[in-house]
């Protein structure tokens, strides 16, 4: 194979002026006749040329397209091509890794503008989520939100509403509240701008072009205290950010809430409770309820306690303990009866051994819901309920969240889930 002569040097920048280049740049620049550049500041980079250099340069306007490549690949002699930050870091450098060989190209990146924007910003950002939606759907950006990072850094597109995509995703997933959003225009550049934004306002219209979003975890993220009486929504209850199975979502809850037909009084267990969302809103419902809220993560029992708060309901008895030592080392007896119980966040073996203990203490009418994602155990479970007289039904739950994208809509599945239900006869 030939070896390669031409480079092509990829020079990231972070100010539109000469000066601030290193001095190693700025003698590349001065001994190399070929300049591509971004159209966006393509007049302000020509006009290094007229101020510092002699000599004529061959410049071409760059749209960051085919047309760049065949004009990168046309010259013979040594080509430069400003980029913004670091080329390597969802920018160019990519496609032109495609394009041609390693030999053939050089980078210089810069500061990128997402560590000039923590920089101005004050934040530490070695923990901070990385997302691009420009030229791109977003995705990978509904994908990071459900995530709930403690900061989310947004490269957007002019072209393609960027920002208002951002702000309806954060609404139709109940975020808006969660972060503080910072709008952060040609960052290094002489009109810097850095603005926190107000999303329940209407985006204002003097935005630049050159602009990425900063979002960061208000110090109060707890939501407002008026929940709805029926169907609260999931960001209201606290929950640990990387253990979203702690919580079960609100379109499955609420059909879990409708199964259990639940009474005036009574008593409800509430195994694998995870945060406690499913006995705690079936309690806002009927005051009068006992709720056993039982589950066996550390840090359930904290939490189970701070959305009881939320809620301004009080369980009888929480307990952070495996549901399988309570039914081995207490005497059932001495607990109140589930007139209802949920049983979820456990094994197959687990539920059965539930199963076949309290529907000996169960009584006639009262009912057993159990939400089920491997679709492998349900003929089990289905047969232990009946053969402990309980008739069943199972209804599976599927449904779909509309989310914004630039051209419009989509819907995003959420995870189907069957809920078996078991109501005693005898």
């Amino acid at each position: 194979m030939t070896a390669v002569n031409r480079k092509i040097h990829v020079i990231g920048i972070n100010s539109y002026a000469f000066e601030d280049l290193p001095s190693k740049l700025q003698d590349l620049f001065i001994k190399t006749g070929n300049i591509a550049v971004p159209n966006a500041y393509f007049e302000k980079i020509k006009s290094w040329s007229e101020n510092n250099f002699g000599q004529n340069k061959l410049y071409f306007s760059s749209q960051s397209n085919n047309e760049l490549i065949e004009w990168l690949r046309s010259k013979k002699t040594d080509v430069i091509l400003i980029s913004r930050g670091d080329p390597l870091w969802f920018g160019i450098g990519r496609i032109l890794l495609e394009n041609f060989t390693k030999d053939e190209l050089s980078f210089y990146p810069s500061n990128t503008c997402i560590q000039l924007a923590f920089s101005k910003l004050k934040i530490p950002w070695q923990d901070v989520i990385n997302v691009s939606i420009h030229g791109r759907d977003s995705t990978k950006l509904v994908e990071a939100l459900k995530t709930k990072p403690s900061s989310l850094a947004i490269i957007t597109d002019s072209k393609n509403k960027s920002l208002e995509v951002i702000k309806k995703n954060l609404l139709e997933l109940n975020l808006i509240d969660y972060y503080n959003f910072w709008l952060c225009e040609e960052i290094g550049f002489d009109n810097e701008n850095i603005r926190k934004l107000n999303l329940k306002d209407p985006l204002p219209s003097n935005i630049s072009s050159l602009n990425i979003v900063v979002l960061t975890k208000t110090k109060k993220n707890n939501p407002n205290n008026n929940p709805p009486l029926f169907g609260i929504s999931d960001h209201f209850f606290k929950t640990f950010d990387d253990r979203p199975n702690l919580l079960t979502k609100r379109e499955v809850r609420v059909q879990i809430l409708a199964d259990l037909e639940l009474p005036k009084n009574g008593v409800i267990w509430d195994i694998g409770a995870g945060c406690g969302s499913i006995g705690l809103e079936a309690l806002k419902l009927r005051p009068n309820l006992d709720l056993f809220s039982i589950d066996k993560r550390i840090g359930s029992k904290a939490l189970i306690i701070e959305n009881s708060k939320r809620l301004g309901v009080k369980p009888k008895f929480i307990f952070e303990e495996d549901i399988n030592n309570i039914l081995k080392t207490r005497n059932l007896s001495s607990f109140d009866k589930p007139n209802r119980l949920v049983i979820g966040g456990c094994d197959k073996k687990t539920k059965l051994q539930i199963i076949n203990n309290l529907s000996q203490v169960m009584s006639i009418g009262d009912i057993v819901v159990v939400p089920i994602i491997d679709i492998q155990i349900i003929k089990e479970l289905k047969e232990e309920l009946e053969n402990k007289n309980f008739k069943t039904n199972l209804n599976l739950i599927q449904t779909y969240k509309s989310l914004s994208i630039a051209d419009g809509m989509r819907l995003e599945p959420n995870n189907p889930v069957f809920l078996l239900k078991g109501k005693k006869y005898i």
